[in-house]
């Protein structure tokens, strides 16, 4: 009888360790957190929490991803008629205040084009499609709307508008006024879990970070044409926000 007792109370033992473990836990804090447990998996107490800064800024860039393209029988027309309406839009990038250090070749593509013949059930070459696309720089947000215009106009019908990315140019500046913002929310979290836990907040032993994207894109249909009657392309920069996470764990003193 008193060695079935033993083995019963052998059983609740490992049972009241399992729920001592599981309740370390209980000091986490922060919702959807990420905290990688293989860096971590070291930590068997302490506390964990999420901190989180935010910072609102202007945008003071306009990224913006264009080009051209251009349909012919043959190819080498097709990069013909490509090759000028590019030619053009970079003409009117540069006429509208655009440095050449500003505009990078993104892709350049030449694809066959084909149709259906339902006579048949085959497919017929048609020609060769062209496209040359560039990623802009428009250093003057104000002007996003202008630049867009005038390509649109020297590129005309081969104008492809694929995107406006409007972001910052020196995002690192926010980024450590979001850090910082972060880490001091992640303390506050853990001073107030230390004071409700009686217990002493030690240093901190481990921090992930994680940041979001700062910029925020417009996309367009592609194919937009010039119409002189057609007034100025409003792109109104607005307010955009970065988010820094961290997450922490600090020791129990």
């Amino acid at each position: 009888m008193k060695k079935g007792l033993l083995i019963l109370g052998t059983a609740l033992a490992v049972l009241v360790l399992a729920v001592s473990a599981w309740g370390c836990g209980s000091f986490s804090s922060g919702s959807g957190s990420d905290v990688n447990q293989s860096n971590i998996s070291q930590q068997n107490n302490g506390i964990w929490v999420t901190g989180v800064g935010k910072v609102t800024m202007t945008p003071d860039l306009a990224v913006v991803s264009l080009g051209v393209q251009a349909q012919a029988s043959t190819v080498a027309n097709a990069q013909q008629q490509a090759a000028k309406a590019m030619a053009d839009v970079i003409a009117a990038l540069k006429g509208n205040g655009v440095a050449d250090k500003d505009i990078a070749t993104q892709y350049y593509n030449i694809t066959p084009v084909y149709s259906y013949d339902r006579d048949t059930g085959k497919q017929v070459l048609e020609g060769y499609s062209v496209s040359n696309t560039v990623t802009v720089k428009i250093r003057t947000v104000g002007n996003a709307g202008v630049v867009i215009d005038a390509v649109a106009a020297a590129g005309g019908d081969y104008t492809r508008i694929n995107s406006i990315a409007l972001t910052v140019d020196k995002p690192e500046v926010y980024n450590e006024q979001a850090r910082e913002n972060a880490m001091n929310d992640a303390a506050n979290r853990a001073k107030q879990l230390a004071k409700l836990s009686g217990v002493k907040l030690g240093k901190a032993t481990y921090i992930n970070e994680s940041l979001n994207s700062s910029s925020r894109t417009i996309y367009f249909d592609s194919g937009i044409k010039a119409a002189p009657s057609v007034p100025t392309t409003p792109i109104s920069p607005g307010e955009t926000e970065i988010t820094l996470t961290v997450q922490v764990v600090y020791s129990i003193s």
